[in-house]
C-alpha cells in the first residue's frame, strides 16, 4: 500500500496505460480519479479498482479544454479535500507525413498531448503548493527523444513535455513537489496496434529485449514515481522501452 490515502489523478486514465495505472494505484492503497472523455469505459475501471478494495471515481474531462480542466479539479478538492498526485498520461495520435499533414492535425495533437499537460498541471498545484506536497508524472514517448516519420506533431509535443517537465522540476521542488517523465516505447495498446505492421516488425528487431511491452510495465514506473521510494527523484526521464533508447 505504498499510496495509501493519497488522492491521485489520472488522465486517460479509461484504456491502454492510463487504465493500468489506475488499477495499480488502487491496488496501492491511492483514491483514485480516472480522468476520461469516454465514461463507459471509464467506469468500468473504477468498477474494477471497487472490487480490489479500493477507492476510486471517474470524471468526464477533456484535457485540451481548460474550463473542462478546471472543473475537474475542483470536483476532486471538493470531493477528496487535495490532490496529491497527477499522473498525465491522456494522448491520441494523427499521424501523416509533414508535407500532407494538415493545420488541424497539428493542432489537435499538440492541444490534447501538449497543452492538455499544461492545463492539469497549471490547475492543480496551487493545491499541491499549499500542501508543500505534490508528484506530478508525465508521460512522454521515445518518439519525443528520437523523432518518428509520420509523427511531426506527436514527437513534437512529446518533446515538448520533456522541456516542460525539467523546467518544473526546477520550479516546483523547493515546493515540496517532484516533477518527473516515463518515456515508454512499444507498447502494446490500441495506439501501438494502429502502426503499419512492417513498422512494427522493424522496431521489434531493434528492442534489445526482444519483445514489445505492457502497459502494466509503464504502470509500475508510475506508481514507483508517486511513491516515497521516488521522494528524491525530480526532472527524471524514465525510459521503459526495452533499451530501444540505447
Amino acid at each position: 500500500m505504498r499510496l495509501k490515502d493519497k488522492v491521485a489523478i489520472i488522465t486517460g486514465g479509461s484504456r491502454g496505460i492510463g487504465r493500468a495505472g489506475a488499477i495499480a494505484f488502487g491496488r496501492e492503497g491511492a483514491k483514485v480519479v480516472v480522468a476520461s472523455r469516454g465514461m463507459k469505459k471509464a467506469e468500468e475501471v473504477v468498477d474494477i479498482i471497487k472490487a480490489g478494495g479500493g477507492e476510486a471515481i471517474a470524471i468526464q474531462v477533456d484535457v485540451g479544454n481548460v474550463d473542462q480542466v478546471r472543473s475537474m479539479v475542483e470536483k476532486v478538492v471538493d470531493y477528496y479535500g487535495k490532490v496529491d498526485i497527477l499522473v498525465n498520461n491522456a494522448g491520441i495520435t494523427d499521424d501523416a507525413f509533414f508535407e500532407k499533414m494538415t493545420y488541424q492535425q497539428w493542432t489537435n495533437v499538440i492541444n490534447i498531448n501538449l497543452n492538455g499537460v499544461f492545463n492539469c498541471i497549471k490547475e492543480v498545484i496551487p493545491n499541491m503548493i499549499s500542501n508543500n506536497y505534490g508528484r506530478i508524472i508525465n508521460t512522454t514517448s521515445i518518439a519525443g527523444q528520437r523523432g518518428a516519420v509520420a509523427q511531426a506533431n506527436y514527437s513534437a509535443a512529446k518533446a515538448g513535455i520533456i522541456g516542460l517537465t525539467l523546467s518544473l522540476s526546477k520550479e516546483l521542488g523547493s515546493k515540496g513537489i517532484t516533477v518527473n517523465g516515463v518515456s515508454p516505447g512499444f507498447i502494446s495498446t490500441d495506439m501501438v496496434e494502429k502502426i503499419p505492421e512492417r513498422i512494427k516488425t522493424t522496431a521489434l528487431k531493434k528492442i534489445p529485449v526482444g519483445r514489445f511491452g505492457v502497459p502494466e510495465e509503464i504502470a509500475n514506473a508510475y506508481v514507483f514515481l508517486a511513491s516515497e521510494e521516488a521522494s528524491y527523484c525530480n526532472g527524471a526521464i524514465f525510459d521503459v522501452n526495452g533499451g530501444l533508447n540505447i
